[in-house]
Protein backbone atom coordinates (compact mmCIF):
# COMPACT_ATOMS: atom_id res chain seq x y z
CA UNK A 1 0.00 0.00 0.00
CA UNK A 2 0.84 3.70 -0.48
CA UNK A 3 -1.20 6.40 0.59
CA UNK A 4 -2.31 3.60 3.44
CA UNK A 5 -0.58 1.56 6.34
CA UNK A 6 -2.16 -1.30 8.08
CA UNK A 7 -1.00 -3.33 10.98
CA UNK A 8 -2.56 -5.48 14.18
CA UNK A 9 -1.28 -6.10 17.49
CA UNK A 10 -2.58 -6.79 20.55
CA UNK A 11 -6.26 -7.01 19.31
CA UNK A 12 -5.87 -3.70 17.80
CA UNK A 13 -5.95 -3.36 13.93
CA UNK A 14 -4.18 0.00 13.17
CA UNK A 15 -5.25 2.13 9.91
CA UNK A 16 -2.83 5.15 9.13
CA UNK A 17 -3.40 7.82 6.23
CA UNK A 18 0.16 7.60 4.67
CA UNK A 19 0.10 10.71 2.57
CA UNK A 20 1.52 13.74 4.62
CA UNK A 21 2.82 15.25 1.92
CA UNK A 22 -0.85 16.07 0.36
CA UNK A 23 -2.40 16.94 4.11
CA UNK A 24 -4.10 12.71 3.48
CA UNK A 25 -5.70 13.82 0.32
CA UNK A 26 -8.21 11.44 -0.19
CA UNK A 27 -8.07 10.19 -4.72
CA UNK A 28 -9.25 7.22 -5.69
CA UNK A 29 -6.41 4.75 -4.71
CA UNK A 30 -6.32 6.21 -1.35
CA UNK A 31 -10.29 5.02 -0.95
CA UNK A 32 -9.38 1.32 -2.78
CA UNK A 33 -6.97 0.67 0.03
CA UNK A 34 -8.58 2.04 2.68
CA UNK A 35 -11.33 -0.15 2.04
CA UNK A 36 -8.82 -3.04 1.28
CA UNK A 37 -7.65 -2.55 4.71
CA UNK A 38 -11.13 -2.27 6.57
CA UNK A 39 -11.56 -5.48 4.66
CA UNK A 40 -8.42 -7.00 6.14
CA UNK A 41 -8.54 -5.69 9.80
CA UNK A 42 -12.65 -6.55 9.52
CA UNK A 43 -11.56 -10.57 8.27
CA UNK A 44 -8.85 -10.77 10.93
CA UNK A 45 -10.27 -12.32 13.90
CA UNK A 46 -7.50 -11.26 16.23
CA UNK A 47 -8.46 -8.06 15.79
CA UNK A 48 -11.20 -6.52 18.10
CA UNK A 49 -11.11 -2.69 17.57
CA UNK A 50 -9.68 -0.69 14.43
CA UNK A 51 -7.85 2.50 14.85
CA UNK A 52 -8.03 5.58 12.48
CA UNK A 53 -5.31 7.64 12.21
CA UNK A 54 -2.95 9.99 10.05
CA UNK A 55 0.92 10.97 9.51
CA UNK A 56 1.76 14.90 9.80
CA UNK A 57 0.17 17.42 11.12
CA UNK A 58 -3.52 16.88 9.63
CA UNK A 59 -5.99 13.82 9.40
CA UNK A 60 -7.52 14.72 6.50
CA UNK A 61 -7.63 17.78 4.15
CA UNK A 62 -10.78 15.72 2.30
CA UNK A 63 -10.88 14.76 -1.66
CA UNK A 64 -7.45 15.36 -3.54
CA UNK A 65 -8.54 18.56 -5.92
CA UNK A 66 -5.90 17.57 -8.65
CA UNK A 67 -7.22 14.23 -8.75
CA UNK A 68 -10.69 15.70 -9.29
CA UNK A 69 -9.59 17.74 -12.10
CA UNK A 70 -8.36 15.23 -13.78
CA UNK A 71 -11.48 13.79 -13.80
CA UNK A 72 -13.06 16.54 -15.04
CA UNK A 73 -14.02 15.67 -18.58
CA UNK A 74 -15.03 12.19 -17.55
CA UNK A 75 -18.41 10.46 -18.18
CA UNK A 76 -20.64 10.12 -15.28
CA UNK A 77 -20.34 6.66 -15.20
CA UNK A 78 -16.48 7.19 -14.38
CA UNK A 79 -17.34 10.50 -12.00
CA UNK A 80 -19.95 7.61 -9.99
CA UNK A 81 -17.01 4.97 -9.92
CA UNK A 82 -14.73 7.33 -8.29
CA UNK A 83 -17.15 9.02 -5.66
CA UNK A 84 -18.00 5.13 -4.66
CA UNK A 85 -14.81 4.59 -3.81
CA UNK A 86 -14.56 6.47 -0.69
CA UNK A 87 -18.40 6.10 -0.36
CA UNK A 88 -17.46 2.23 -0.07
CA UNK A 89 -15.11 2.94 2.70
CA UNK A 90 -18.05 4.82 4.77
CA UNK A 91 -19.81 1.67 3.97
CA UNK A 92 -17.03 -0.41 5.32
CA UNK A 93 -16.99 1.40 8.16
CA UNK A 94 -20.75 1.31 9.28
CA UNK A 95 -20.96 -2.22 8.42
CA UNK A 96 -17.79 -4.07 10.02
CA UNK A 97 -18.91 -5.08 13.22
CA UNK A 98 -16.08 -3.93 14.88
CA UNK A 99 -15.75 -0.28 16.58
CA UNK A 100 -13.76 2.15 14.45
CA UNK A 101 -12.01 4.99 16.36
CA UNK A 102 -10.69 7.97 14.74
CA UNK A 103 -7.63 10.07 16.56
CA UNK A 104 -7.72 13.62 14.66
CA UNK A 105 -5.26 15.96 14.92
CA UNK A 106 -4.99 19.07 12.72
CA UNK A 107 -7.82 19.50 9.95
CA UNK A 108 -10.41 17.26 9.32
CA UNK A 109 -11.85 18.87 6.32
CA UNK A 110 -14.52 18.07 3.53
CA UNK A 111 -13.89 14.19 3.11
CA UNK A 112 -11.67 14.13 6.14
CA UNK A 113 -14.39 15.12 7.95
CA UNK A 114 -16.68 13.02 6.57
CA UNK A 115 -13.97 9.78 7.36
CA UNK A 116 -14.10 10.85 10.96
CA UNK A 117 -17.92 11.02 11.19
CA UNK A 118 -17.93 7.79 9.74
CA UNK A 119 -16.12 6.08 13.00
CA UNK A 120 -17.92 5.70 15.70
CA UNK A 121 -15.80 7.31 18.07
CA UNK A 122 -13.52 10.40 17.42
CA UNK A 123 -11.07 11.69 19.46
CA UNK A 124 -9.38 14.94 18.98
CA UNK A 125 -6.82 16.92 19.55
CA UNK A 126 -7.90 20.25 21.03
CA UNK A 127 -6.07 22.01 18.38
CA UNK A 128 -7.67 20.03 15.70
CA UNK A 129 -10.35 21.46 13.33
CA UNK A 130 -13.39 20.00 11.43
CA UNK A 131 -15.05 21.35 8.23
CA UNK A 132 -17.11 21.18 5.62
CA UNK A 133 -15.96 23.92 3.08
CA UNK A 134 -16.79 22.16 -0.26
CA UNK A 135 -19.38 24.81 -1.53
CA UNK A 136 -16.49 27.17 -1.20
CA UNK A 137 -14.66 25.48 -4.43
CA UNK A 138 -18.48 24.64 -6.57
CA UNK A 139 -18.37 21.15 -4.89
CA UNK A 140 -21.40 19.73 -2.74
CA UNK A 141 -20.59 17.65 0.34
CA UNK A 142 -23.18 15.13 -0.71
CA UNK A 143 -21.91 11.53 0.75
CA UNK A 144 -20.84 13.03 3.98
CA UNK A 145 -24.25 14.64 4.94
CA UNK A 146 -25.40 10.84 5.25
CA UNK A 147 -23.27 11.20 8.63
CA UNK A 148 -23.52 14.37 9.21
CA UNK A 149 -27.44 14.43 9.34
CA UNK A 150 -27.21 11.63 12.25
CA UNK A 151 -24.67 12.96 14.16
CA UNK A 152 -25.80 16.54 14.42
CA UNK A 153 -29.28 18.35 14.27
CA UNK A 154 -30.55 19.63 11.13
CA UNK A 155 -29.73 23.49 11.53
CA UNK A 156 -26.24 22.73 12.79
CA UNK A 157 -25.94 20.53 9.83
CA UNK A 158 -27.15 22.41 7.38
CA UNK A 159 -25.05 25.47 8.81
CA UNK A 160 -21.87 24.00 8.28
CA UNK A 161 -22.93 22.42 4.89
CA UNK A 162 -24.24 25.68 3.32
CA UNK A 163 -21.23 28.28 5.07
CA UNK A 164 -18.32 25.86 4.97
CA UNK A 165 -17.21 27.41 8.32
CA UNK A 166 -14.84 25.67 10.35
CA UNK A 167 -15.10 24.44 13.75
CA UNK A 168 -12.29 24.30 16.51
CA UNK A 169 -12.39 21.06 18.64
CA UNK A 170 -14.50 22.44 21.51
CA UNK A 171 -16.91 23.69 19.13
CA UNK A 172 -17.09 20.18 16.78
CA UNK A 173 -17.89 18.77 20.48
CA UNK A 174 -20.68 20.64 21.29
CA UNK A 175 -21.81 19.79 18.26
CA UNK A 176 -21.93 16.28 18.51
CA UNK A 177 -19.16 15.84 15.88
CA UNK A 178 -16.73 14.40 18.51
CA UNK A 179 -16.47 11.94 21.21
CA UNK A 180 -14.04 13.61 23.47
CA UNK A 181 -11.28 16.39 23.05
CA UNK A 182 -8.15 15.72 24.79
CA UNK A 183 -5.05 17.78 25.84
CA UNK A 184 -2.19 18.72 23.13
CA UNK A 185 0.48 16.10 22.98
CA UNK A 186 -1.85 13.63 24.77
CA UNK A 187 -4.17 12.13 21.54
CA UNK A 188 -1.71 9.11 20.81
CA UNK A 189 -1.70 8.06 24.26
CA UNK A 190 -5.61 9.17 24.81
CA UNK A 191 -6.38 6.75 21.74
CA UNK A 192 -4.53 3.36 23.23
CA UNK A 193 -6.24 3.70 26.30
CA UNK A 194 -9.74 3.99 24.31
CA UNK A 195 -8.65 1.06 21.82
CA UNK A 196 -7.02 -1.22 24.53
CA UNK A 197 -10.18 -0.81 26.37
CA UNK A 198 -11.93 -1.76 23.73
CA UNK A 199 -10.50 -4.51 22.91
CA UNK A 200 -10.03 -6.07 26.01
CA UNK A 201 -14.09 -6.31 25.79
CA UNK A 202 -15.71 -9.15 24.90
CA UNK A 203 -16.03 -9.16 21.15
CA UNK A 204 -19.49 -10.50 20.81
CA UNK A 205 -21.09 -8.03 23.31
CA UNK A 206 -19.17 -4.97 21.00
CA UNK A 207 -20.70 -6.09 18.02
CA UNK A 208 -24.25 -6.16 19.33
CA UNK A 209 -24.22 -3.36 20.76
CA UNK A 210 -22.95 -1.82 17.28
CA UNK A 211 -24.70 -3.16 15.06
CA UNK A 212 -28.16 -2.70 17.41
CA UNK A 213 -27.06 0.99 17.84
CA UNK A 214 -27.40 1.72 14.07
CA UNK A 215 -29.81 -1.07 13.20
CA UNK A 216 -32.34 1.53 14.89
CA UNK A 217 -31.78 4.50 12.54
CA UNK A 218 -35.20 5.50 11.99
CA UNK A 219 -37.19 2.94 14.11
CA UNK A 220 -40.14 3.65 15.72
CA UNK A 221 -40.06 3.09 19.38
CA UNK A 222 -42.02 0.43 20.13
CA UNK A 223 -40.15 -1.23 17.20
CA UNK A 224 -36.71 -0.17 18.43
CA UNK A 225 -37.73 -2.20 22.18
CA UNK A 226 -38.70 -5.03 19.69
CA UNK A 227 -35.50 -5.13 18.30
CA UNK A 228 -33.55 -4.26 21.26
CA UNK A 229 -35.71 -7.59 22.91
CA UNK A 230 -34.35 -9.66 20.04
CA UNK A 231 -30.66 -8.68 20.33
CA UNK A 232 -30.69 -9.21 24.07
CA UNK A 233 -32.18 -12.68 24.01
CA UNK A 234 -29.48 -13.78 21.13
CA UNK A 235 -26.54 -12.24 23.41
CA UNK A 236 -27.75 -13.95 26.26
CA UNK A 237 -27.41 -17.22 23.94
CA UNK A 238 -23.64 -16.49 23.96
CA UNK A 239 -20.79 -18.32 25.82
CA UNK A 240 -19.35 -14.60 26.59
CA UNK A 241 -22.74 -13.76 28.36
CA UNK A 242 -22.86 -16.75 30.64
CA UNK A 243 -18.89 -16.92 31.11
CA UNK A 244 -19.59 -13.16 32.50
CA UNK A 245 -22.50 -13.62 34.74
CA UNK A 246 -20.80 -16.66 36.24
CA UNK A 247 -17.32 -14.46 36.96
CA UNK A 248 -19.98 -11.35 38.34
CA UNK A 249 -21.51 -13.85 40.56
CA UNK A 250 -18.38 -15.57 41.59
CA UNK A 251 -16.85 -12.10 42.26
CA UNK A 252 -19.61 -11.03 44.43
CA UNK A 253 -19.87 -14.15 46.08
CA UNK A 254 -16.28 -14.04 47.47
CA UNK A 255 -16.22 -10.35 48.14
CA UNK A 256 -19.09 -11.53 50.89
CA UNK A 257 -17.44 -13.96 52.20
CA UNK A 258 -14.76 -11.53 53.49
CA UNK A 259 -17.40 -9.71 55.10
CA UNK A 260 -18.13 -9.81 58.52
CA UNK A 261 -22.28 -9.71 59.30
Amino acid sequence: MNRIRVAAADGVGRITLARPEKKNALDRAAADELVDALGRCGADPAVRVVLLAADGPDFCAGADLAALAALVDAGAAAQHEDAMALGNAFIAMREMPKPVVAAVRGRALAGGAGLASACDIVLADEDARFGYPEVRVGFVPAMVMTMLRRTVGEKQAFDLVATGRVLSAREALDAGLVSRVVAAGTLDAAADDVVRGLAASPPGAVAFTKRLFYDLDGVGFRSGIALGARVNVDARATAEFRDGVRRFLDARAKGREGRTP
